[in-house]
């Protein structure tokens, strides 16, 4: 039995999966906010890049990765498929459990998939300076590794309990070159007019990305980048589960369960995209997202058209959300704390091909340690949801032979913090209460 299998160079994919092309109900457009029509390119060409843009409204099914692309991702590149031999028999479980290892990337996470891709197409459209927004940090450090790889400047609106969560993160964005700002700053209009609302606010990503856009329209020579959400970011991320796909061939094994951690919805789409043709085919594959009680936009929040940002300057996007006013408790699974879903998860579920679960702070950190324990993995409080997720399907029925995969998104070397909190008792579960969200709801625009 292998514990491991990881593909040559020469067997990374070479185009990007667009499942867009595929999806049964499709997609609705994004919307002009003021006209409520479907928004073109043109107007979006002020804070994203052609190339981007392109992509974002392509329903082309394949797409190539561009040799620069492909050069720099094969410094980590393909990431190893991973057989969990050791969580397995500390569970009594039949299941085969595998994970894809994205953890392996420079700065620890899945995201330099996308921020490598964003900085490239940046980079060739003339593009000098990029601003963004980050949760637990894992965005902002893979951005600043990319920019710097390409030559570009970096701005980072890291939300501030993150901020003051994750220190080292910070550092991590810095090493590389990227200024970073606790959001809701003094440095914009609309982060001075969230403060002046919400003085003791922990921030939040909508409040992060309203800043960050703002930033970006203010200069010629800038452009923004989002980590998740967005059809280009699901592309980038497809990567994933095609070398996955090729991985469990070679491991005579195919998934009956995927599964991923979900905040905006992109390591949990680039696991799961590459497999929705086989579902459509005839397989049975479940897709199962996690996502934190505490900010449960699959479970809890709406499917329709809401702004991306807290200030109201993104189009609208039809997703699954909690309302562009939604401020999620300070948990320590940072890059969770996001009110929408990406739309492509969102028509995924509406098609009822994903399942969305919602899980606690203390039921995952138990699973993060156990996993830490069996597998050697410390992994970041994100991803813990995807482990639990996994030991649940697993201990189901445990004496059920079924092959599970999910993404193993990122390590948690950088948030032994909240390990520390977890081990001194300090965390506590939250369900984030339903008077609550549905006054968030009812903001939601009309359209």
């Amino acid at each position: 039995m292998m514990k491991k299998i990881v593909l040559r160079d020469d067997e990374m994919p070479t185009q990007w999966y667009n499942v867009v092309s595929d999806l049964p109900g499709g997609l609705r457009p994004p919307l002009d906010p003021e006209t409520k029509q479907p928004m073109g390119p043109e107007k979006l060409a002020a804070v994203f890049p052609m190339g981007l843009l392109e992509q974002e409204m392509s329903d082309q099914r394949f797409i190539d990765i561009p040799e620069p692309v492909s050069e720099v991702l094969k410094i980590w590149r393909p990431s190893p498929l991973v057989r969990a031999t050791k969580l397995e028999q500390a569970l009594g479980t039949k299941a085969k459990i595998f994970f894809k290892n994205e953890s392996v990337s420079p700065v620890g996470s899945h995201k330099p998939n996308s921020a490598v891709a964003q900085a490239y197409y940046n980079k060739r459209e003339g593009v000098k300076r990029l601003t963004t927004e980050t949760g637990a940090g894992q965005w902002g450090s893979a951005l600043s590794l990319a920019t710097n790889t390409f030559g570009l400047e970096c701005v980072v609106y890291m939300v501030r309990v993150s901020f003051e969560q994750k220190p080292y993160r910070k550092s991590v964005m810095q090493t590389f070159g990227a200024k970073v700002i606790a959001s809701p700053s003094s440095e914009t209009n609309s982060g001075r007019a969230i403060r002046a609302k919400f003085p003791d606010t922990p921030g939040s990503l909508g409040m992060a990305i309203s800043e960050a856009l703002e930033d970006a329209a203010s200069r010629e020579d800038t452009k923004y980048a989002l980590g998740s959400v967005l059809n280009h970011v699901v592309l980038h991320q497809s990567i994933i589960g095609l070398e996955a796909k090729k991985q469990m061939k070679i491991a005579g094994e195919f998934p009956d369960v995927v599964i991923g951690c979900c905040g905006g919805g992109s390591n949990f789409a680039g696991l799961a995209v590459p497999f929705v043709p086989d579902y459509l085919d005839g397989k049975k594959i479940r897709f199962v997202g996690t996502e934190p009680a505490s900010c449960p936009s699959m479970t809890a929040g709406a499917l329709a058209y809401d702004f991306g940002d807290t200030a109201q300057t993104t189009p609208l996007l039809y997703m699954h959300t909690l309302g562009h006013d939604f401020i999620p408790p300070g948990i320590h699974a940072g890059g969770l704390r996001y009110h929408g879903m990406a739309p492509i998860v969102s028509a995924l579920i509406r098609d009822k091909i994903v399942e969305p679960m919602r899980l606690h702070q203390l039921e995952c950190f138990e699973a993060g340690v156990l996993f830490a324990r069996t597998e050697g993995i410390i992994p970041a409080p994100e991803t813990c949801h995807a482990i639990r997720g996994a030991i649940i399907e697993a201990m189901r029925e445990p004496d059920k032979p079924q092959t599970i995969l999910f993404n193993l998104s990122g390590h948690g070397l950088i948030d032994m913090a909240a390990y520390d909190r977890y081990f001194a008792g300090e965390l506590h579960d939250y369900d984030y209460p339903e008077e609550e969200i549905a006054a968030s709801l009812a903001t939601l625009p009309t359209v």
